[in-house]
């Protein structure tokens, strides 16, 4: 394979920080690299060096194969906010746009189109500053993938992104025929795309062929061999020092080097690896947890025309593990800002019970129905944006207790640093702590994992298993979610959730048999159909203790029948599903065939956003109503 990059003698300090010095490597074609290194260390320093938007500090030699492209997704996206999504990315990618042909420039826009309809961005016409966090990452991400670059260099890549777009995105890569250099925290992202790990440890590159759980034992092995090597060190030492310490007679004549090998020797058996983590020990507990927790009854919320919320009825319970997934503008955080009472009512109507709510954003809305919390209950609510904190305090002023901070990594050479100098991965682990040592009962957490390093979310992982209070998780992180949840709400859009019993992976599983069965019915003939109708996953499986395993309405444990207009939705719903399907495949055939002219190609790639956005619909309705 041929060398994308060598990498000599790189170094970066901030202040009197090193973050790394003097470091070397190699990346071959075909390589799928993840870059691990606890936060603070100089890993988004390290992409910007190699991706020509920051200078090493001792010079250094950093040598790309020749003509290869090279596509840098930064953490944060550069954009105009009048500009339209398209405009957006032609504009930052005029000078590439500018040596195509005509044909290539064409195929080039084809392939943006196609890249936003598949990340459910097609509306090509949307203003940048309409857009959601997550939909700002998935044109950044369209930008990078259209431009069919040689090798990719992504920070955090799956940041911000719900879990369908995470899954888009990894599939893509994991079948590209790309080099790819990334930063991530997403274990799942990292074992199903990367071949290889690249860690930075103490200012050193060090190299593990396979996934992760390869680098943790490998890196254990590492670390053991570096400590008893540094045992023979150590014995080695204690005969040199008795030499050192024999009287200056005895010593007289003697090698200077041996002299000089001593210190060098001190210096090396002073170095001992350690698996640094973060320790929540001393924050576990939480305050004393009354049988009432938050009881929700007939809860809409409308913003406008639309509706976030659907007559939702749920009494949340002592100790349990919800965890919240769904499509970026479904609804997640609104669902959690209404849970908390961060929308106050400002209006009642006693006799209708509504409220015209508002946030800090004066976003204003129609809410209905009952929202009632415990009187014990004490959140603690961990905010994708709740870090207000002043970039000219310093650590010990967020958090005045010397020993919790270094328990939680901030050693004391850090306490003085300024909140302003911190990485973000820091700032996230500082903003955490102020939460967890409050000792809240119920424990909201949006988004928790981003920012935040592979090693502080594996003791999170362990903490929350045995937090002793109530836990709801916001998150795309699907080993984070199979780890700590005992059931899922599932934002499907327009206010529905539904409640599914089991992991994520289950989840994705059983929408996977759905997906499956849906393609099948598309291609069987009418009594094949009624076969398969019969074993659909949406009937569920009854379990040992009457309950139905499986996805089931919101306020409600058991199945009831359809009425004759929803079963004859349900099979008209069928019949659209088919044919929907069955243009969708034509379409995708006639793109992919090369043969198209322009205009056409255009039709073709608008009509597959249109099916796209309609199966995403009747498919949310027919699961609906198969496990009504």
């Amino acid at each position: 394979m041929a060398s994308y990059l060598q990498i000599e003698n790189i170094s970066k300090s901030y202040g009197p920080k090193i973050l790394f010095e003097n470091i070397g490597f190699n990346i071959n074609e075909g390589d799928k690299i993840a870059l691990i290194a606890p936060n603070g260390t100089g890993k988004t320093s390290l992409l910007k060096i190699l991706a020509g938007k920051d200078r090493s500090d001792s010079g250094g030699k950093i040598t790309f194969l020749k003509n290869i492209r090279i596509a840098f997704l930064e953490q944060e996206y550069d954009f105009c906010p009048e500009n339209d999504i398209f405009t957006q990315i032609m504009s930052h990618s005029r000078e590439f746009a500018a040596s195509l042909d005509y044909d290539s420039l064409m195929q080039y826009e084809l392939r943006i189109k196609q890249f936003l309809t598949n990340f459910k961005l097609a509306d090509f016409s949307k203003k940048m500053k309409e857009l959601s966090g997550g939909e700002i990452k998935r044109v950044a991400l369209t930008e990078m993938l259209a431009s069919e670059a040689d090798f990719f260099i992504m920070d955090e890549p799956t940041n911000h992104l719900d879990i369908d777009a995470i899954e888009y995105l990894e599939g893509y890569l994991s079948r590209a025929r790309c080099t790819l250099l990334m930063v991530t925290h997403d274990r799942y992202f990292l074992d199903n795309v990367c071949n290889t790990v690249m860690e930075m440890d103490h200012g050193a590159i060090y190299i593990y062929k396979g996934g992760y759980q390869n680098y943790l034992e490998k890196r254990s092995e590492r670390i053991a061999n570096f400590n008893a090597e540094t045992d023979k060190v150590r014995n080695i030492l204690r005969r040199e020092l008795e030499w050192m310490r024999s009287t200056p007679q005895a010593r007289t004549g003697k090698a200077k080097y041996r002299i000089d090998a001593f210190h060098e020797l001190k210096d090396r058996a002073s170095q001992v690896r350690t698996e640094k983590a973060v320790s929540l020990s001393d924050v576990k507990g939480s305050s004393r947890l009354g049988s009432k927790i938050i009881n929700c009854r007939d809860v809409s919320f409308y913003y406008g025309d639309k509706c976030y919320l659907d007559r939702f009825t749920y009494n949340f319970q002592r100790y349990e593990k919800v965890g919240i997934v769904g499509r970026n503008g479904a609804g997640k955080s609104t669902f959690i800002n209404l849970l908390t009472g961060n929308y106050t009512p400002d209006m009642v109507c006693t006799d209708a019970k509504e409220y015209a709510v508002r946030d800090n954003d004066d976003m204003r809305g129609l809410l209905t129905g009952d929202i009632d919390r415990g009187e014990s209950l004490k959140i603690g609510y961990y905010r994708q944006t709740g870090m207000n904190f002043d970039p000219d305090d310093t650590v010990l002023d967020i958090v005045n207790d010397t020993y919790l901070l270094g328990r939680f990594l901030f050693p004391h050479d850090m306490l003085g640093n300024k909140i302003g100098t911190l990485s973000g991965g820091e700032k996230r682990r500082l903003y955490l702590l102020t939460i967890l040592k409050e000792k809240p009962n119920l424990l909201i957490l949006d988004e928790p994992t981003n920012d935040l390093d592979i090693v502080t979310l594996n003791v999170l992982e362990e903490y929350l298993k045995e937090f002793s209070g109530s836990l709801i998780i916001v998150s795309h992180d699907r080993h984070f979610l199979d780890r700590l949840v005992d059931h899922l709400f599932v934002f499907c859009g327009d206010g529905v959730i539904k409640d599914f019993i089991g992991s994520y992976s289950e989840y994705r599983a059983f929408i996977k048999d759905y997906e499956a069965m849906n393609k099948a019915l598309s291609r069987a003939s009418k009594d094949e159909k009624r076969a398969a109708d019969k074993t659909k996953p949406g009937q569920g499986v009854v379990s040992d203790n009457g309950g139905v395993s499986g996805m089931k309405p919101r306020h409600a444990s058991e199945k009831r029948r359809l009425t004759f207009k929803e079963q004859r939705e349900l099979e008209q719903l069928e019949k659209e599903l088919e044919s929907l399907n069955a243009e969708k495949a034509a379409l995708e055939e006639s793109l992919n065939s090369g043969t198209l002219p322009y205009d056409k190609l255009q039709e073709a790639s608008e009509r597959i956003g249109e099916i796209i956005s309609l199966l995403d619909t009747k498919e949310n309705r027919w699961l609906e109503l198969s496990i009504a």
